[in-house]
C-alpha cells in the first residue's frame, strides 16, 4: 500500500542540499534509487484488465534492498524457498548484539565489522556443538539499526537445536528445552572469537580492544519456536526489513520529519522522534551496507553448498519429500472490476538508471509522479 509520507519523500525535500551532508557516493546512488522509485524517472508499463480492459499505468521500482517499498516481493520468495527446507525440530532464535564501543569503527570500516560479526557467532556455535560429533546450522540475519534509527548492529540466528552426523542423521542437542547452550558462557566465547575475528581482518587498536573485554557481552536466546511453519513466520519479520518503514513516518514538513518507535527501555513504551532533515537522512544512510554486502547467511547443514548434496537425504530420515522450487507468481488482480487480472501490454522507457546517475550531476527535487 502506498503511504502518505516516505523516506523517499524527504530527499526529495532536500534536493540538492544532500550534497553536503557529507555522504560518499555509494549512499548517495543508493538514496537517489530509493528516491525515484515508482517514479517516471524509471520509466514505466502499461497494464490492461483481461476482463473489463481498462488500462493501468505504473511506474518502475527501483529494487533497492535499502528501499523500503521494494522489500514485499523479494521476502516472499526467499520465505517460499526456506518453507521447503524446513525440518520436524525445534528451533532457537538466538541474537548476537555488537556494544556501542563498537560503532564509531562501524561507520568507518563497515564491512570488517560485520564480517567479523557472522564469522564469530557462528565460531561460538561451533564450539558448543564440537563435543556433540556433527555439523550444526545456521540462518542468520544482519540488522544494523535502533528503533530510533541510530546504529546498533546486531545478527539474529535461526538455529536448529540439533547437529547432523556424517550418516545425515539429525541428533538433538537440547538439554533443558529453554536454552539452546549456556548464555552466559556464549557470550564470554564470542567477545573472545570477535576480538580474534577483528584482528585477522587488521583491526587491532589497543584501547579499543581493551575497551571491548572491559565489557559483558549479552547474548539473547528465545526459547523454541511452536512448530516449524512458526520458524518461517517468524523469520519473515526479520529478512527484507530496512533501518525505517514508510508506515512509521508520521509526518514530514519543510525542516523536519516526526517517525514512531518504541523504546524498549521504558518496557517498550510507544513514543515519537522529530528530527531535521538532514539529521534524518544521515541516520538512515548508517544503516546503507557496503555494495555486494551479504545480509543473509546460511551456515553447516542449511548452507548452500551442504544443501545441494545432501538436504534430500536429510528429509528423507523424516519421511519428508524434496520438490524443486517453483516461484509462485502473484497476479496482480484489477482494482476496477476485481475480477480480471493486469496483464503488461507495453513499456515505457527502458529500464535503468536516469542519465543523471550516470553523468554525475547533482540530485534535483522532483515530485512522484
Amino acid at each position: 500500500m502506498r503511504t502518505q509520507n516516505e523516506v523517499a519523500h524527504v530527499i526529495q525535500a532536500i534536493g540538492d542540499a544532500i550534497e553536503t551532508f557529507g555522504l560518499n557516493n555509494h549512499q548517495l546512488r543508493n538514496l537517489r534509487a530509493i528516491r525515484d522509485c515508482r517514479t517516471a524517472a524509471l520509466g514505466g508499463h502499461i497494464d490492461a484488465c483481461t476482463s473489463c480492459g481498462v488500462l493501468q499505468l505504473s511506474y518502475n521500482s527501483c529494487r533497492n534492498r535499502h528501499c523500503p517499498k521494494c522489500q514485499g516481493h523479494k521476502r516472499e520468495e526467499w520465505i517460499q524457498k526456506r518453507e521447503q527446507e524446513l525440518l520436524p525440530v525445534p528451533y532457537f532464535h538466538v541474537v548476537f548484539t555488537l556494544p556501542a564501543e563498537l560503532n564509531q569503527l562501524t561507520l568507518h570500516e563497515p564491512k570488517k565489522v560485520y564480517d567479523a560479526l557472522f564469522a564469530s557467532a557462528w565460531q561460538t556455535l561451533q564450539v558448543f556443538a564440537k563435543k556433540h560429533n556433527g555439523q550444526m546450522g545456521m540462518i542468520s540475519i544482519l540488522h544494523t539499526w535502533g528503533q530510533n534509527l541510530s546504529l546498533h548492529p546486531h545478527l539474529h540466528c535461526i538455529v536448529p537445536a540439533g547437529v547432523v552426523d556424517k550418516y545425515c542423521r539429525f541428533k538433538s542437542i537440547r538439554s533443558d528445552g529453554k536454552f539452546l547452550f549456556p548464555v552466559k558462557a556464549m557470550s564470554k566465547v564470542f567477545r573472545a572469537k570477535y576480538v580474534a575475528a577483528l584482528r585477522q581482518r587488521g583491526i587491532n587498536d589497543k584501547q579499543l580492544i581493551k575497551s571491548l573485554f572491559k565489557k559483558e557481552w549479552v547474548i539473547y536466546a528465545k526459547r523454541p519456536f511452536g512448530n516449524p511453519k512458526s520458524v518461517i513466520e517468524y523469520l519473515g519479520r526479520y529478512t527484507h526489513k530496512v533501518a525505517i518503514s514508510n508506515q512509521r513516518i508520521q509526518s514530514i514538513d519543510d525542516s523536519t520529519v516526526t517517525f514512531g518507535y518504541k523504546d524498549y527501555k521504558t518496557g517498550a513504551t510507544k513514543k515519537s522522534m522529530t528530527l531535521p532533515h538532514a539529521e534524518f537522512i544521515r541516520r538512515f544512510a548508517m544503516h546503507i551496507l557496503p555494495n555486494r554486502f551479504v545480509r543473509i547467511r546460511h551456515y553447516g547443514f542449511l548452507s548452500s553448498t551442504w544443501k545441494r548434496s545432501k538436504l534430500s537425504a536429510l528429509r528423507k530420515t523424516f519421511h519428508l519429500e524434496t520438490t524443486p522450487f517453483i516461484a509462485q507468481t502473484k497476479l496482480h488482480c484489477c482494482v476496477h472490476c476485481k475480477v480480471g487480472t493486469l496483464v503488461t501490454i507495453e513499456g515505457i522507457a527502458p529500464r535503468g538508471p536516469p542519465s543523471e546517475w550516470l553523468t554525475g550531476k547533482k540530485i534535483k527535487s522532483k515530485k512522484s509522479a
